[in-house]
């Protein structure tokens, strides 16, 4: 595989530039030792010293101005005509035909049907997220976290009692112990129903008491769960793909290490969507 192609004339312009300084550099630096090792100081000192340090008036070296000039004058032809910016590159080919793939892909996939996404985000649960939570999404014995456990009354009831960390929201994370089992219970039963309205609460005669409860959310998440624009998580959105999603675009850390942020442009818009409708599926 041929590395280095000298027909390309700026492959062939660096390979020259490389050969020029090592062989400057060695023979400055020769030519500095040998002064070192011969010379003796002599010359006019400058008015003041350090602790009975002088310093000498040496003027500019010539070889350094000399050099500091051709590299400014080597700088501005190499952006202006050697390589000039905005000039071809294969990165740059590469992300106008990534960029393009994905516009015809969103294009193609713009209304997709809950089968399809569920296809979707099964394929790519499996290459993006099964290597730590497991093909069942289990989190494979807690090593990262059980998704299967997302999205209904049981999460949240967990969430109340042992806190939650990782999301990096300015309000900060959640601290574990906020409410009882029972309050957490009831807050949970109040959330699905009135808050995200995904899901009838398991025990409806909780809902009441949930909503007395609560402020105690609202201090971060507001009154409507929506996280007072940004502030924290938008409760509103949980047990949706949306909130999944979220999640996605901001990583998370877990207890195996940091799950990056999926907002690079490896998964796109739809895609994100599939994988939050699959997640959510596999909810127990």
């Amino acid at each position: 595989m041929e590395w280095f192609n000298l027909s390309d004339n700026v492959n062939l312009l660096a390979l020259i530039g490389a050969a020029a300084i090592i062989l400057i550099t060695l023979f400055t630096a020769g030519k500095y030792f040998k002064q070192m090792r011969d010379d003796k100081s002599e010359g006019e000192l400058l008015e003041h010293n350090w602790d009975g340090i002088g310093e000498y008036k040496n003027p500019l070296p010539m070889g350094w101005a000399v050099m500091f000039l051709l590299t400014i004058i080597w700088a501005i032809w190499y952006y202006l005509w050697g390589y000039p910016l905005n000039a071809y590159s294969q990165i740059g080919e590469y992300n106008e035909e990534v960029a393009s793939y994905n516009a015809k892909f969103e294009n193609k996939w713009a209304n997709p049907d809950h089968a399809t996404l569920m296809g979707m985000g099964e394929g790519v649960f499996l290459v993006q997220c099964a290597q730590c939570h497991g093909i069942l999404g289990d989190g494979m014995a807690g090593k990262a976290a059980d998704l299967s456990a997302w999205g209904n009354e049981k999460a949240i009831v967990d969430v109340i009692l042992n806190g939650s960390k990782g999301l990096g929201y300015p309000l900060g994370e959640m601290p574990a112990g906020l409410l009882d089992e029972d309050s957490a219970k009831a807050v949970a039963a109040y959330m699905v129903q009135e808050v995200s309205k995904t899901q009838k609460a398991s025990d409806p005669s909780l809902v009441a008491m949930g909503e007395a409860l609560w402020a105690t959310c609202a201090a971060c998440h507001g009154e409507d769960g929506k996280g007072m624009m940004g502030q924290s998580p938008d409760l509103s959105s949980y047990g949706k793909p949306a909130f999944v999603v979220d999640v996605l675009n901001r990583g998370k850390l877990g207890h195996i290490g940091n799950m990056p942020a999926f907002n690079d442009g490896r998964l796109t818009t739809v895609q994100k969507e599939a994988v939050g409708t699959y997640i959510l599926s596999l909810s127990k």
